[in-house]
């Protein structure tokens, strides 16, 4: 998979990340815009196509919905191969990378997610307070 074009919701966003997969993004409503500041600025893993406009829900009309021009300069962005491209690449990649082994026995997550378990189990456990 060369990219995922994403409107920047959570779920997608950790998907992709998880796949190693660099993002293309279109955010539109809600955290979204946060999020995809957080995929091209912050971690570099993805190009925006330029979308500007913040809407309460999805199904609100638009002044201004993102250009042909602004699509197609972000393909080219993370397809064409140069040193952009590559550097989003193998950022992706390290952080896919990082998130499956996070998720591995022994991992950082694993971990977090045992020691989860045993805090409720020694919860249910506890005798009431009489």
């Amino acid at each position: 998979v060369g990219g995922f074009m994403t409107h920047c919701g959570w779920n997608s966003t950790v998907e992709a990340v998880s796949a190693g997969v660099p993002m293309i993004t279109w955010p539109v409503h809600g955290e979204q815009f946060y999020n995809e500041k957080l995929i091209t600025e912050v971690r570099r893993i993805g190009v925006e196509v330029g979308a500007t406009e913040w809407c309460l829900t999805s199904y609100e009309e638009r002044e201004q919905l993102v250009t042909r021009d602004g699509i197609e300069k972000a393909l080219r962005r993370l397809m064409d191969g140069g040193d952009e491209a590559k550097k989003i690449r193998r950022r992706a990649h390290e952080f896919g990378e990082k998130a499956r082994g996070a998720v591995q026995e022994d991992g950082p997550s694993h971990k977090n997610l045992l020691a989860l378990i045993d805090d409720l189990k020694r919860l249910r456990d506890r005798k009431p307070f009489e």
